[in-house]
């Protein structure tokens, strides 16, 4: 097992994940099998109780793990599902720790950040890389070199090496270079900073990225890597591209798969980035451009529809097209009391979400596409929400909502799983992951060419059965169920060009070769809308 650990220095959120991700797609594409390994080092057990203002989106995987939307990236650019054990936190690792103790397992130790915790650290990287059965395992450590809160890891790092032997564990480390001044100079002093603090853990770094807004010049390539002590062609310089799908031929160009391979003592292979190039193509160079709203409640921090965001491209670079987004608050919609906000776009996306808060404005984006023939696709609270304004607006139930909002509500037209009742634990308690979702015609099956799907799940509450012939008899079809035929999964409306809902998740199974169903056929009809309009 080969093992490549990715660590940041300065600030986070300079690219550490695409740095891992397309290091290990052009590894792959040589043909190595690879898998990943996020670790945040926060107390929280997993991110599934965070809000996505703290952290960006909540992923869910395969497992039903709630997890670091960094793991999304992973799966999207690798291809792959991982699990539970690809996510290590701080909280997690202490969590695992303390049970052992109490169970005895330390036989009366004193129990210790080294070796007990270290050591938990160490073992939870191998055990995901073991079980995923790969060649190499990427390994990307949140947060910055010197933080308190990664000290263990750091530590990991370095007995991670004297375990596997230094010739099967080598060290990327990205960093920050700025561009500073009118003449645009660019400065190393905060990559000296973290890999004097790297240096001064035990861990040498293998090879350097340096982030920048242009390309390293050489005079600047050449000192960061005399600093450091390593040759020059280590020095890896990722200037700003066209988008992330563009990263990995920018570091193929400057030969890093050869640099890895040398490193690790691996048989040189060329990558075959042919298909990926097309690709990142595509995804920038569209011949036309729709719109898409996205109503949502978090939308200063757009990470958190991430997963949304990354499937309407992948759907117009499939259709040759390019989406552009309105990003929509739902309480301003809400507070504005109409849906002028709306007008002139090609489609409506209404994600996920809990709680009040801007419930009603998606509500009424939900009436707006319905009644203006807008393409729309909504996904779980969204599904939820298509429910209850037609409930209200066609069934004429005006008190409909879901026992979420309005607990004592006349008209429950949603209502909490039967097995959610009395659930107080809020982490890792909802209906999560895979599940199976038998189809039954209408778009859906058009959409999916298939009687049977297996969409992730995140949620607690569902359509109330009572209500669904009811809310059949006016034209509202039901064409996706769980298995049992009690949850209803998908909804669609009969004479509508493309009003779709899932109670599922579509935007986690998306990837760049094969979007979402329901995404690329919100692209399509958004194309459709837009030649009529």
């Amino acid at each position: 097992m080969k093992y490549i650990l990715v660590t940041g220095g300065v600030l986070s959120g300079i690219g550490k994940g695409i740095t891992s991700s397309s290091t290990g797609l052009l590894l792959q594409r040589a043909g190595y099998k690879v898998t990943a390994v996020k670790i945040d080092p926060y107390l929280n057990v997993d991110a599934g109780t965070m809000n996505p203002y703290e952290h960006g989106e909540v992923f869910v995987m395969t497992d039903g793990s709630e997890v670091d939307l960094d793991l999304g990236n992973y799966e999207r650019f690798l291809n792959c599902n991982l699990t539970k054990e690809h996510n290590i936190t701080t909280g997690k690792v202490f969590k695992n720790v303390i049970e052992k103790e109490r169970r005895g397992d330390y036989l009366g130790q004193t129990v210790q950040i080294i070796p007990h915790v270290v050591r938990e650290i160490v073992d939870g990287v191998q055990n995901a890389a073991k079980n995923a059965d790969a060649d190499i395992c990427m390994v990307e450590l949140g947060g910055t070199v010197g933080d308190i809160e990664s000290m263990p890891f750091m530590e990991a790092v370095r007995l991670l090496g004297r375990l596997e032997g230094k010739e099967n564990v080598m060290v990327i480390h990205t960093t920050l270079v700025p561009v500073v001044g009118a003449v645009g100079e660019q400065k190393t002093k905060p990559t000296q900073h973290s890999v004097k603090e790297l240096q001064g853990l035990g861990i040498r770094p293998d090879i350097i990225v340096g982030r920048s807004n242009t390309k390293l010049e050489e005079d600047i390539a050449t000192k960061i890597a005399f600093f450091a002590d390593i040759p020059r062609e280590c020095v890896i310089s990722a200037p700003d591209a066209r988008s992330i799908y563009d990263v990995p031929m920018v570091f193929l160009e400057q030969k890093l798969p050869e640099l890895v391979e040398k490193r690790l003592g691996l048989k040189p292979k060329a990558p075959d980035l042919t298909q990926w190039k097309d690709f990142a193509d595509r995804i920038s160079n569209g011949s036309e451009t729709v719109e898409i709203a996205l109503i949502g409640k978090y939308t200063d921090l757009k990470d958190s529809y991430i997963s949304h965001e990354e499937s309407l491209r992948y759907a117009g670079a499939l259709l040759g097209c390019k989406v552009k987004i309105r990003w929509i608050e739902a309480p301003d919609l809400e507070d504005s009391g109409n849906a002028e906000s709306l007008e002139g776009v090609n489609g409506v996306l209404v994600p996920g979400g809990f709680g009040s808060r801007g419930s009603e404005g998606k509500i009424m984006s939900a009436k707006w596409a319905r009644e203006s023939n807008t393409p729309y696709l909504g996904v779980c609270f969204g599904f939820q929400l298509a429910t209850v304004e037609f409930a209200r607006n066609v069934l004429g139930l005006k008190n409909a909502n879901s026992s979420e909002l309005d607990p004592d509500g006349e008209h429950s037209v949603i209502d909490i799983l039967p097995e959610q009742e009395g659930v107080e634990n809020m982490g890792a308690t909802m209906r999560l992951g895979d599940h199976e979702v038998a189809i039954s015609g209408g778009k859906a099956m058009e959409l999916y060419k298939n009687n049977t799907a297996y969409e992730r799940h995140r949620h607690r509450y569902e359509i109330n059965p009572e209500y669904i012939s009811q809310i059949e008899e006016k034209g509202m079809k039901y064409t996706g169920r769980d298995k049992s035929g009690r949850r209803m999964e998908i909804l669609e409306l009969e004479e509508h060009p493309y009003y779709m809902a899932s109670q599922f998740h579509p935007e986690f199974k998306s990837r760049p070769d094969n979007p979402s169903p329901l995404h690329l056929g919100l692209v399509k009809a958004a194309l459709e809308h837009k030649k009529i309009t």
